[in-house]
């Protein structure tokens, strides 16, 4: 008896323990913590791009790995992530990787409320200073367009294909107005109901592989014009 109890205590203490140590770390800054310690610095010649994003970027590695290969591409996307966590983890993961170019693709996990209620006017607050930071460490700055989405399969009934295209124009405006590339992937993608075919998500929010290949050569391209930028 005294020995179920006890470990019933253990189990429990390891419990709380694994999930204080989850909700310290609320930005994720530990997720590519040892990636990034044993990443040696870019050479001088090298054009280092940080994709910084959510599932919809890790995503993209695991569902098109050949297109990171043997490219100066790092991906740094946590799934599930809103702005103000990827704002928190900026520097560690993309400033002090010293990049030419930072790729942005953020602001659907916002509008889904997972980490709380966020106006739209807060989400581009969060981009702008993410965009600042970079910009103030010689980093060139794209700014994605947040995927069309018609609703959220985990969160339904907020509105989504209404309030991405909102945050979109807010964020192209802002781009334009500070000399920062918008990448606009929605009006590649989006069908008639402002939200992504199963074709190209079959859960109509995360790309599949075709989906991707829409994206690929949008920001090459976009990636290209921002080396070229003075």
């Amino acid at each position: 008896m005294k020995a179920t109890i006890k470990m019933t205590v253990c189990f429990a203490l390891t419990l709380l323990s694994t999930t204080m140590s989850i909700a310290q770390d609320w930005a994720g800054l530990q997720r590519f913590s040892e990636e990034n310690k044993v990443l040696a610095p870019p050479a001088t010649v090298e054009n280092r791009v940080v994709f910084m994003g959510n599932s919809i970027t890790i995503g993209w590695i695991k569902t098109r790995p050949e297109f990171f290969e043997g490219k100066s591409y790092i991906n740094r996307g946590i799934s599930g992530q809103t702005t103000p966590q990827m704002l928190i983890r900026f520097r560690q993961d993309v400033i002090d990787l010293q990049p030419k170019v930072v790729v942005i693709l953020a602001g659907t996990n916002d509008i889904a409320g997972n980490t709380g209620p966020s106006t739209l006017e807060m989400i581009v607050d969060n981009i702008k200073s993410m965009s600042q930071l970079a910009n103030a460490n010689g980093i060139k700055v794209i700014i994605s367009s947040v995927l069309p989405a018609f609703d959220y399969p985990w969160k339904p009934g907020l509105n989504p294909n209404e309030k991405i295209p909102a945050l979109n124009k807010l964020l192209k405006g802002y781009a334009e107005d500070n000399g920062f590339l918008y990448l606009d992937y929605f009006s590649a993608m989006a069908d008639d109901r402002n939200g992504l075919p199963k074709k190209y998500a079959e859960d109509e929010v995360h790309p599949t592989a075709e989906g991707y290949s829409v994206m690929e050569p949008m920001v090459e391209e976009a990636i290209t014009k921002a080396l070229n930028m003075r």
